[in-house]
């Protein structure tokens, strides 16, 4: 559980201190105020990096003079501390600087995000879908985050030499070895996932249409662990000719499927937007089944006030139980019908302030 939260130059707060106390809470207030970047800081804290920005610098007050900013909070009584300025990242743990992130992330907590714009799950590009295997992955498997940086330095680095005329295939053949080395062990590692998703998506899916719909996932790699290099020699004429990978892990697709039809395709807006809603509800429910760990943490982003009353019920009726839940939303008054349970605090220009009369 989440017991405080401290900012200092992230996004619009010059420096917000929020005591959480571990409980739920919903963040009120209008668009453009920085409900968001609430949730945005706690996702880089226990995780180290942001669902909505490309590099860590997006994340700095504008105003900032030292450009960078601070995140920090106590996540089940662990103080955790993290900094950012310039190309730096300054981590610690209960008062001990953490050199490497992967022993700081073995620190931290679990973290389920969900938006309104997970829609693009299921209507946008396969590199969405893999970012969301990748997400999931990295919190249950300690080497996966690692594997899965040096595979995608290597790939730029042999996409840059493959651009080369006449290409260097010595140096470029250097480059595929760590692509078949760290490549085999992603693939593996997401097939594995996609296996403990598959009944939780369904079981998910079925609950929010109430029984109407069949929601089916399948791991589509480009390549298969074990014929990664082969596939790789084949394709050096393709990937010569257009100066780029073309096979391998950051080719890999998930298959999304309604009632035996793509999602994407045939899928109208509310069984695409159920579909978006049952992945997440799969992945909180896979990390909250783990053992030895504690429950992850929900962030939930402006999704309750856009359900009709039978889709919120029954979301909310899905929802790990004893997880911590994070909220944002424009208007409080389908909180105070339902009752749900939390501190609530409003924001507003980049201030917070706890209101008394939570629902």
């Amino acid at each position: 559980m989440l017991e405080s939260l401290q900012l200092r130059d992230f996004r619009c707060f010059e420096q917000a201190d929020l005591p959480l106390s571990g409980e739920d809470a919903i963040f009120v207030g209008q668009n453009a105020q920085g409900k968001t970047s609430i949730l945005e800081s706690v996702c880089v804290l226990l995780r180290l990096q942001s669902p909505r920005a490309t590099s860590m610098r997006e994340m700095a007050k504008f105003e900032s003079e030292s450009g960078g900013f601070f995140v920090g909070g106590t996540w089940a009584g662990r103080d955790l501390k993290f900094g950012f300025g310039g190309r730096l990242k300054r981590l610690s743990a209960d008062g001990e600087v953490v050199k490497r992130p992967s022993h700081y992330l073995a620190r931290s907590g679990r973290v389920v995000w969900m938006g309104n714009h997970d829609v693009q799950l299921v209507r946008g590009r396969g590199d969405g879908r893999r970012r969301y295997l990748d997400f999931i992955a990295s919190q249950l498997f300690p080497e996966y985050l690692v594997a899965l940086r040096s595979y995608e330095r290597a790939v730029r680095a042999r996409n840059n030499l493959l651009k080369d005329y006449p290409v260097a295939w010595d140096q470029v053949d250097a480059y595929t070895e760590l692509l078949v080395r760290h490549g085999e062990m992603i693939t593996s590692r997401r097939a594995e996932l996609v296996d403990r998703l598959r009944p939780r998506v369904s079981e998910a899916g079925s609950h929010l249409s109430g029984k109407l719909e069949r929601q089916e996932i399948a791991y589509s790699p480009s390549a298969q662990p074990d014929s990664l290099a082969a596939v790789l020699e084949e394709s050096r004429e393709a990937d010569s000719r257009r100066g780029q990978t073309t096979v391998g892990p950051h080719r890999d697709e998930l298959q999304l499927e309604v009632d035996g039809r793509s999602a994407a395709r045939f899928g109208s807006e509310g069984q695409q937007r159920s579909f978006a809603l049952a992945l997440k509800l799969a992945q909180a429910r896979l990390l909250a089944d783990q053992d030895g760990g504690e429950r992850p943490i929900l962030l939930i982003d402006d999704v309750f006030g856009e359900l009709d009353v039978a889709r919120r019920n029954a979301l909310l009726d899905y929802l790990p139980k004893d997880s911590q839940k994070l909220i944002t939303t424009t208007h409080i008054d389908w909180a105070e019908r339902d009752g749900l349970p939390g501190r609530c605090f409003e924001v507003s220009g980049g201030g917070v302030t706890e209101q008394s009369d939570a629902p």
